[in-house]
């Protein structure tokens, strides 16, 4: 196994050259070009405080076919119950910094680094970078971000504070990637809790086919804008 330190320039090596557990690379920075040059090629940063950047391109990868989400019936009703409302890129500082702040169960700090932070606040600011906003009686309540290029949704971290606020986000996510010619949400790396929602695994070089085949699908960069 042989672990790349990044350059100045921002090619990365082939995501075949990852290590058992993924990880590909160390080093480099959070720069847009930088950013969009891994996700491009199956790749994301994950590091926590006081680490270097580390770069993954896990094999296998999950998988959400949007057209494929699995909605309990329990779900449904609160679907169809209006108890929340939805939003898009409506406030994507205050997503991020909940993502990083809320604890979740089982979870030990955070890798959301103030760099991260910063790193896709400046991804959304370019167009890149999108959230789907979920509020209860006027405040946030959960949410989910991540990255769109092309056809692919790579989805980066959800939280939420009220009951079911977080899967409700990740169902109108899921409608409006499979209304908008998205091939696939990417969710990095296998837990339960996407496996329940219909998550499949797929090899890396199956997740880099599903790469190259959106490439040109999906609005573009830009703000999403939803009818609630």
């Amino acid at each position: 196994m042989t672990i790349t330190f990044l350059s100045q320039n921002h090619d990365f090596p082939h995501p075949s050259q990852a290590g058992p557990d993924g990880l590909l690379a160390i080093g480099g920075d959070l720069s847009p070009r930088r950013l969009l040059a891994a996700y491009a090629t199956g790749i994301f940063p994950w590091y926590g405080p006081g680490s270097p950047i580390l770069w993954w391109s896990p094999d296998p990868r999950l998988v959400l076919y949007p057209q494929s989400i699995h909605i309990s019936r329990r779900l449904r009703r609160v679907l169809k119950s209006g108890k929340f409302e939805i939003t898009a890129d409506l406030d994507f500082e205050q997503v991020i910094l909940s993502c990083a702040r809320v604890s979740r169960k089982g979870s030990y700090g955070t890798w959301l680094v103030p760099e991260m932070i910063e790193a896709y606040t400046r991804l959304h600011q370019l167009g890149y970078a999108h959230c789907f906003e979920v509020w209860h009686r006027g405040k946030l309540s959960g949410a989910i971000y991540g990255v769109a290029l092309g056809g692919i949704f790579f989805g980066e971290s959800m939280f939420y504070r009220v009951s079911d606020a977080s899967k409700v986000a990740l169902v109108h996510l899921c409608d409006f990637l499979e209304q908008n010619g998205f091939l696939l949400m990417d969710c990095q790396q296998t837990t339960g809790h996407m496996l329940r929602f219909g998550a499949v695994e797929i090899s890396r070089a199956e997740f880099l086919k599903e790469i190259k085949k959106a490439d040109g699908r999906g609005p573009g960069p830009g703000k999403w804008n939803i009818s609630n």
